[in-house]
């Protein structure tokens, strides 16, 4: 059976110029990852995972190399059209929450739709998503008046109300303690689970990656090991 692939990127390369220095922070890196799979990016210091994210975010473009995501060939748009295909088919949880301090957690979960020209349904579709991460109770409260992991629920809602190809998870736990970052990377894999959704977890915690299906190790900018895990999220 053919893959329904969401992702696929081949021979990236991403070259940066500090002055008269060229920096190459990927070096011919490919990958592929399919719908409804959930893959951990890992990789020392300098590897590129940054980079990396950022390309498949639609953050940024490649220097050279090809990037399909859900369809659309994306490696040379320009960056107005890579910012409508970011607010269609990206859905972002940063480390640092990123939220609007103060604005209510319904507001920030409708801000893609809002970015989108979403109207109709809009609050609907918000609330739904922070009842799928069972905030439904503190929809009017704001950044300040919730506690870390409430926060990362509510950045996490706001991720998935487009209903987008890919969540772009970068180091979603680590501003969180061990308990709650637990609590946080089961939400994740219940969203996997229960609607599909595809996960890309940047991350340098093995406990992290020790839980998702496949990972990609990067070192030097190029794909040391791209292997399937035994035992990780089904």
């Amino acid at each position: 059976m053919t893959k329904d692939w969401v992702v696929v990127a081949s021979d990236l390369v991403k070259t940066y110029k500090m002055g008269l220095v060229e920096v190459n922070a990927l070096q011919g890196a490919s990958v592929k990852i399919a719908r409804g799979e959930v893959v951990s990016i890992m990789g020392p210091s300098g590897s590129g995972k940054s980079t990396m994210m950022n390309i498949l975010g639609c953050l940024d473009r490649p220097t050279s190399g090809a990037y399909t995501l859900d369809g659309e060939v994306v490696a040379t748009m320009t960056d107005d059209q890579l910012a409508g295909v970011r607010n269609r088919k990206v859905g972002f949880v940063f480390q640092s929450f990123n939220l609007l301090s103060r604005q209510t957690a319904l507001f920030n979960v409708e801000l893609p739709l809002r970015y989108a020209g979403q109207v109709e349904n809009r609050r609907a579709r918000a609330a739904e998503s922070l009842k799928a991460v069972g905030l439904e109770d503190r929809m009017t409260h704001r950044p300040t008046e919730l506690s870390g992991g409430q926060q990362q629920r509510v950045a996490i809602a706001r991720a998935i109300v487009n209903q987008p190809a890919i969540i772009m998870a970068d180091e979603p736990t680590g501003n969180l303690d061990s308990k709650v970052g637990r609590e946080i990377m089961q939400l994740l894999l219940n969203l996997n689970k229960e609607i599909g959704t595809t996960l890309i977890i940047v991350t340098h915690d093995p406990m992290i990656a020790g839980q998702t299906q496949r990972i990609i190790r990067l070192r030097d900018g190029v794909v040391e090991n791209d292997g399937v895990k035994n035992g990780g999220a089904q």
